[in-house]
């Protein structure tokens, strides 16, 4: 069974970190893993992604400079470093395997396998 899950959410001030992990069991192959938002009333966005093809990564350029994607093959865990947290980081923080031969990895449509999401909570 493939499985996605995540952890590391919480509360944190504005300026805090947090580490968000995703574990992934019950792959057969290497899938490219995006980290999605999604918060109340909005529509669910690319936060971060990384190409299981050849490492390239994309990250929302309002996060750029303050989040990190990486990956830990031997754990089969992908993480998203989050620093200098702002209030309008809140979202459920979701990550997500992408469809193979999927072009585009910033669109959630072209995602096969979703974990449960995390909640992150800024305060200001």
């Amino acid at each position: 069974e493939v499985q996605l899950v995540e952890s590391g959410g919480g509360l944190v001030q504005a300026g805090g970190s947090l580490r968000l992990s995703c574990a992934a069991s019950g792959f057969t192959d290497n899938y490219t893993i995006g980290w999605f938002r999604q918060a109340p009333g909005k529509e669910r966005e690319a936060v971060s992604c990384l190409s299981s093809n050849d490492g390239r990564t994309y990250y929302l350029f309002s996060v750029k400079d303050r989040f990190t994607i990486s990956s830990d093959n031997a754990e089969n865990t992908v993480y998203l470093q989050m620093n200098s947290l702002k209030p309008e980081d809140t979202a459920i923080y979701y990550c997500a395997a992408l469809r193979p031969f999927a072009q585009d990895m910033r669109v959630a449509g072209n995602y096969v396998y979703w974990g449960q999401g995390t909640q992150v909570t800024v305060s200001s």
